[in-house]
């Protein structure tokens, strides 16, 4: 009976080794892909800040020229796409990750965007009921000159304007951001862009 403790504390001793190399092992499984995605950030399916919808209209010559801009970029996703010519280039990203969703901006402040541009380009504001069309609000999205920056785009009605070229608006931007279905990138002169970053403020896109 003298023995017992002693085997009884050896008995301890294993089991804490055991449980310590299970859980050495769990964390090496769970890291050996590199560094896990942000609990509830990024979507299932390629997604840039929970957006998955980035796609190339066919409007102007671009590459690509129909389709997804979704590119694997180490543990996230970029959304890249070359505008050619000198024709109106048309990039829809759609906010609530399908064509028939739309969002209530009103309480946003506006978003902030982190890209690079070879040159100038403009986004709009497409609601959900003047969809079509290239009569829309829109603010100017400058070059970086191909460097990688985040700016912010507020949503003041100061800030935004309309092109004679492609007609004014017959919405107020009020209505847009209060039905808003797409931010959508024009531009109209060659143009290398990489779009890796796009959050909404107040705004949380569902994942599909």
């Amino acid at each position: 009976m003298r023995g017992t403790p002693g085997r009884a504390v050896v008995a301890v001793a294993a089991l804490v080794h055991v449980l310590v190399l299970a859980l050495v092992g769990s964390a090496a499984v769970a890291h050996a892909g590199g560094p896990p995605p942000r609990r509830g950030h990024e979507c299932a399916t390629p997604s840039i800040d929970r957006l998955q919808q980035w796609l190339a209209s066919g409007e102007g010559a671009t590459v690509p020229a129909t389709g997804s801009l979704l590119v694997r970029e180490h543990h996230r996703y970029a959304a890249e796409v070359a505008f050619l010519g000198t024709d109106w280039h048309v990039v829809v990203v759609w906010l609530g990750n399908r064509f028939e969703a739309q969002a209530d901006l009103s309480d946003s402040s506006g978003f902030w965007l982190t890209y690079s541009a070879t040159d100038d380009l403009y986004v709009q504001l497409r609601p959900a009921s003047h969809w079509s069309g290239g009569d829309k609000w829109l603010t100017p999205v400058p070059s970086t000159g191909g460097r990688t920056v985040r700016r912010f785009f507020g949503f003041a009605p100061d800030r935004w304007t309309w092109l004679p070229e492609l007609g004014q608006p017959s919405h107020s931007f009020a209505s847009a951001l209060g039905e808003a279905r797409g931010l959508v990138f024009v531009g109209k002169t060659p143009n290398d862009i990489t779009f890796r970053g796009l959050r909404v403020d107040h705004y949380r896109p569902p994942c599909l």
